[in-house]
């Protein structure tokens, strides 16, 4: 078995896992262009279109608890296989989906199968890599889904630009990543978790874990903040297909740029902690970012109401993406600091909780489909819950201690 393996092997690896790591993001961000096509294809509505994405997240949330214990149980490499050919098979029912209705059940399916793909990159790196060879290995992996989200819509952009394309064509490029990952994973992984270290599920501890976690106030704190705030972002990551193309009247391939610059804003917020979390305490940069994120939605949400102009919805995202940053990286490092033997539970529930409350959000964005005020409205109040977490959960429990 391989541990902290160094050269050719480690960068063999990390393009794997990247992969890997790419593949939930990836099933997020590739289609939002088509999100009009969609609507017009389909003959349905813009909020149905959106709860198609918040099947997909809930898939993906859901996914997370099912099959990691799996793999826990019987190894990384065989439940990848099997759920990463599922998603390949998902993708195509999507492309053939002849309603919303079936469409919407065909992305829950996807992003449960995509979870895998997430979750068992994260786990694979924690059977191989130890010591500093694992912080690195982890934020090479945060630097690649935080890119995917630039690089996914720009994809879908780009695939929407050729004249024989339609939102159709996004979902077989899906399956042929799909199934293109399951051969390399077939040809090039091994297995990483060796039988005698397999421990088998128990739904009795994980329930007792869960209440354990449930009492740590300082805990929960950071995962309401990254619940909220990153949960929040979903209603732009659903709204802005259509108040961006339909609203302010750019085209496909304009928006992807425009959604896809925030890719960029996303690791300016995490390098900022990996940067400066040494030299300021990393609860004071947390603080700022949650001040930061409600003040420029507080601003953004003004310019929904009167429709003030696309630059300034865009430099208010942008910046708002920033905090986003700093929050999901903070919050986790904060959140996973002390505790121990609960950490596979605490992962999950930070990972988790972003994406149901997202799955909850997603669709309120397109409610009205002829103004933005909507997603204005929930990364406000979004951004609002966040900062009130903050200080009364994690800074009210600090001066506690």
């Amino acid at each position: 078995m391989l541990h902290n393996p160094t050269g050719k092997k480690r960068l063999g690896l990390a393009l794997l896992l990247g992969l890997l790591a790419f593949l939930g993001p990836l099933n997020i961000d590739m289609y939002l262009p088509s999100f009009p096509g969609i609507a017009q294809d389909l003959e349905t509505s813009a909020t149905l279109v959106q709860s198609s994405l918040t099947a997909c997240l809930l898939g993906l949330a859901i996914g997370q608890l099912v099959v990691g214990p799996i793999s826990d149980a019987q190894g990384r490499k065989q439940p990848l296989l099997v759920a990463t050919s599922l998603f390949a098979l998902a993708s195509i029912f999507c492309a053939f989906a002849p309603n919303i209705a079936l469409l919407i059940a065909a992305r829950f399916l996807q992003g449960f199968a995509a979870s895998a793909g997430v979750v068992l990159s994260r786990a694979v790196v924690r059977d191989v890599f130890s010591g500093q060879a694992l912080t690195k290995f982890f934020a090479l992996l945060m630097v690649i889904n935080a890119v995917a989200p630039m690089v996914a819509p720009m994809a879908g952009g780009a695939i929407l630009s050729f004249e024989f394309a339609n939102w159709q064509s996004i979902f077989f490029f899906l399956a042929f990543i799909g199934f293109l990952i399951v051969a390399i994973v077939a040809i090039k992984l091994k297995e990483t978790l060796p039988p005698e270290k397999r421990i088998p599920s128990s739904l009795g501890a994980t329930v007792m874990t869960m209440g354990s976690l449930l009492k740590d106030r300082s805990f929960i704190g950071y995962a309401l903040v990254v619940g909220f705030v990153h949960g929040g972002s979903f209603a732009y990551v659903s709204g802005t297909p259509f108040v961006y193309q339909e609203i302010y009247g750019v085209s496909p391939q304009t928006f992807s740029v425009l959604f896809g610059i925030n890719g960029l804003a996303i690791i300016t917020g995490s390098f900022i902690i990996g940067r400066f979390g040494g030299i300021i305490p990393e609860k004071n940069l947390l603080q700022t970012a949650v001040t930061i994120a409600l003040t420029a939605t507080s601003i953004l949400l003004v310019m929904t109401i009167i429709e003030g102009p696309l630059t300034s919805i865009v430099i208010l995202i942008f910046i708002y993406m920033i905090t986003m940053g700093m929050v999901i990286t903070s919050t986790f490092t904060l959140g996973m600091a002390k505790q121990g033997h609960r950490a596979g539970s605490a992962s999950a529930v930070l990972g988790m909780l972003p994406l149901l409350l997202g799955s909850l959000f997603s669709p309120l964005a397109g409610i009205n489909e002829a103004s933005a005020v909507p997603m204005g409205v929930i990364l406000f109040t979004t951004a609002l819950i966040g900062f009130i977490a903050f200080f009364l959960l994690v800074k009210k429990g600090q001066t506690d201690e």
